[in-house]
C-alpha cells in the first residue's frame, strides 16, 4: 500500500473515530449506558492503538481446546515456540513471536504480553514478514475464568484474528454465537482455519469446507478466508503464512481492525437508537401550543379587565360631572388583578389572577403533550421519550412563567386619550351653562319673591334664555356622555385588541424558551446523531 494510501486511511479513520465520539456524546442521557460505555472503550482502544506502532501487525490465534491451536503457531512459526515456552497442555498465557523489526515493545506492554520470542528466519518468509507479531492465546473454552478473560480482551485488542477449528467441533455453537458472530464485521481482518483435516477421509475434506463456509456465512463471514490445514502433516501451512504475509504487506491491517470496531460500536449505537427523524417544530403546531397557554394563562380575563378599565376611566373623565363621582366608588378590574402600573415604575412581579384549576393545569399539559407529540413524530423510540420529556420539564415551570409574562406585559393601561381632556371640558361647559341657567332662574325668582322689580328675561325663538341655557346644558351634557360611551367603547376595544396580541406574544415568549425550545434542542441533537452516525459508518 502507497504512502499516500495510508495517510488517507488514516484520516478517513480518523474522521469516523471523530464522528463515533460526537454520536456518543449526543446520544448521552437518551441510549443505555452500556451501549455508549463499548463506543467509548472502542475510542480508548482506537486512542492508544494509534498511538503505538504502525509498522507492526498482530495476529492472533484463537481456538478451542484440542483444535490445534499452538502447534499451528509452531507450525507457521517453523520451531516449537509454544512447546518451548509452555510445559502445560494447553496455553495459560499470551506468547509472542516477533519477526524482525524491533520496537515492539510499547505494543507488546499495551497487550500485556510479558512472554516474547524472536521468530526464527522462514526461508521465503521472513523477510516479507518484518513487523508482524504473532500470538499464541489461550483456549477460549479453558475451565479457568483468568484465561477467558485473556482472550476476551485478546479478541477486542489484535489486529488480525486467525480462528483454529477442527473437525469434531466446527460448528459448535459457543464459538459461533460467542465470538464469530459478534463479530461480523471483521471480516476484513479474520481468518478461519480449519486444522486436522489429516483426520478426515480425503473425500470428506471438501464437503466439510463446504459446511463450515455456509454456517460463516450464517454468521455474517461469507468472505473470510477459509483454510483447511494440518499443523502437524504440515498441509495448508504454507498458504496460511501465505495469507498473513499478504496482510502484512499491505499494513492495513491495524486500521482494518480499528475501522471494524469502529463500523461495530456505529451498528451498536444505531440498533440501540432505531431508525428514523423527529418531524421537527411546525408553525401550526407552536401556535397552537401559544394559543392553550394563553387561555390557560388568563389571557381573555385579562383582555376584559383591560376593556373594562378603560371604559371605567373614560366615564371618570367625561362622565357627566353630577354623577361621575360614581364611577370612582367602583375597583379598577386591572388593579385588583395587580396589572395597573403606578406611574413609571416597575410593575409587580406576580399577578392576582386565579390560580390555575384542575381544568386550566389539563388543557396545558395536553397542549405541551401534544405538541411535543408532534415535534416527535417519526423519531426513535428513545428519542421520542427524550424529546417528550424535554417538553415537560418546561411544562412544570409553565404556571410561574406565564404568570410573570402577564405581569410583565406592558398593557399601555396607564395611558390616556387626548379626546378625554375635550370632552371633559365640555361637560364642565355644559354643567356650567345649565348651573348658569338656574342661577339666572333663581335671581329672577328671588326678586319676585321679594317684591322687586323683575327685569325682563331675554327671548329667543320664544324660549326664555335661562331655560334654554338649563335644557342646553343638560342636553348637551347627556350627548356627550352617551357619546362618550361609544368613543369609549370603541377604544377599549382597541385597547383590548392591542393588549391582547402583547399578552399573546408574551405567552408565546414563555412557550418558546420553556417548551419549544428544549425540544428544538433535542431534535436537532437526533439530527446531529443521525449525521454522525452515517460519518461514523462504513462507506
Amino acid at each position: 500500500m502507497s504512502r499516500h494510501g495510508g495517510s488517507r486511511e488514516a484520516s478517513q479513520l480518523g474522521r469516523r473515530l471523530e464522528a463515533l465520539n460526537e454520536a456518543r456524546e449526543l446520544a448521552a442521557g437518551a441510549l443505555p449506558e452500556e451501549t455508549l460505555a463499548e463506543a467509548l472503550q472502542v475510542l480508548e482502544r482506537a486512542s492508544s492503538r494509534r498511538s503505538l506502532s504502525a509498522d507492526h501487525t498482530v495476529v492472533g490465534f484463537f481456538g478451542a481446546t484440542g483444535s490445534g491451536k499452538s502447534s499451528l503457531f509452531n507450525a507457521v512459526n517453523g520451531a516449537e515456540i509454544a512447546t518451548a515456552a509452555v510445559r502445560r497442555p494447553t496455553t495459560s498465557e499470551p506468547l509472542a513471536s516477533i519477526w524482525g523489526q524491533d520496537g515492539s515493545g510499547p505494543l507488546l506492554d499495551w497487550l500485556a504480553v510479558d512472554k516474547r520470542h524472536p521468530a526464527p528466519a522462514v526461508p521465503g518468509f521472513a523477510d516479507e514478514a518484518s513487523g508482524l507479531i504473532l500470538l499464541d492465546l489461550p483456549d477460549f473454552d479453558s475451565t479457568r475464568a483468568a484465561n477467558r478473560e485473556i482472550v476476551q480482551r485478546m479478541v477486542g485488542l489484535v489486529d488480525v484474528l486467525v480462528w483454529v477449528l477442527d473437525p469434531q467441533k466446527y460448528a459448535d455453537a459457543a464459538v459461533h454465537n460467542d465470538f464469530l458472530a459478534p463479530l461480523a464485521s471483521h471480516g476484513a481482518v479474520t481468518m478461519v482455519v480449519l486444522n486436522q483435516v489429516d483426520r478426515l477421509p480425503e473425500a470428506d475434506v471438501g464437503p466439510v469446507l463446504d459446511s463450515l463456509k455456509g454456517i460463516l456465512a450464517r454468521d455474517g463471514l461469507g468472505k473470510v478466508p477459509v483454510l483447511g490445514v494440518s499443523a502437524l502433516g504440515g498441509t495448508g501451512v504454507d498458504k496460511v503464512r501465505s495469507t498473513i504475509r499478504h496482510v502484512v504487506a499491505q499494513r492495513q491491517a491495524a486500521a482494518q481492525r480499528l475501522a471494524a470496531d469502529v463500523s461495530r460500536a456505529a451498528a451498536r449505537l444505531a440498533e440501540a437508537s432505531g431508525p428514523g427523524e423527529a418531524a421537527g417544530l411546525k408553525a401550526a403546531a407552536k401556535s397552537r401550543l401559544a394559543a392553550h397557554l394563553a387561555a390557560a394563562a388568563n389571557v381573555p380575563l385579562v383582555v376584559d379587565a383591560v376593556v373594562r378599565s378603560y371604559r371605567l376611566e373614560a366615564t371618570r373623565r367625561t362622565g357627566w360631572p353630577v354623577t361621575r363621582w360614581l364611577a370612582r366608588l367602583r375597583p379598577d378590574p386591572l388593579r385588583r388583578l395587580n396589572l395597573r402600573r403606578e406611574g413609571a415604575g416597575p410593575q409587580l412581579g406576580r399577578t392576582s389572577l386565579p390560580p390555575a384549576g384542575a381544568p386550566e393545569r389539563a388543557r396545558t399539559d395536553a397542549a405541551v403533550r401534544d405538541f411535543a407529540d408532534a415535534a416527535s413524530e417519526g423519531a426513535p423510540g428513545p428519542w421520542r421519550a427524550v424529546i417528550r420529556d424535554a417538553a415537560r420539564q418546561g411544562r412544570d415551570r409553565l404556571p410561574d412563567a406565564l404568570d410573570q409574562a402577564i405581569a410583565g406585559a406592558d398593557l399601555k393601561a396607564d395611558r390616556t386619550s387626548w379626546w378625554w381632556a375635550v370632552f371633559n371640558v365640555a361637560q364642565w361647559l355644559a354643567l356650567l351653562t345649565a348651573v348658569g341657567g338656574f342661577g339666572w332662574l333663581g335671581v329672577l325668582a328671588g326678586l319676585g319673591y321679594l317684591q322687586l322689580p323683575v327685569p325682563e328675561v331675554p327671548m329667543v325663538q320664544g324660549w326664555p334664555v335661562p331655560t334654554m341655557m338649563i335644557a342646553g346644558g343638560a342636553l348637551l351634557g347627556i350627548v356627550l356622555a352617551i357619546t362618550g360611551k361609544f368613543i369609549a367603547g370603541a377604544v377599549a376595544r382597541m385597547r383590548g385588541a392591542a393588549a391582547r396580541k402583547r399578552l399573546n406574544s408574551a405567552v408565546a415568549d414563555v412557550a418558546e424558551r420553556q417548551v419549544v425550545e428544549p425540544v428544538a434542542r433535542e431534535v436537532a441533537r437526533l439530527k446531529s446523531f443521525n449525521a454522525a452516525l452515517r460519518a461514523a459508518a462504513p462507506r
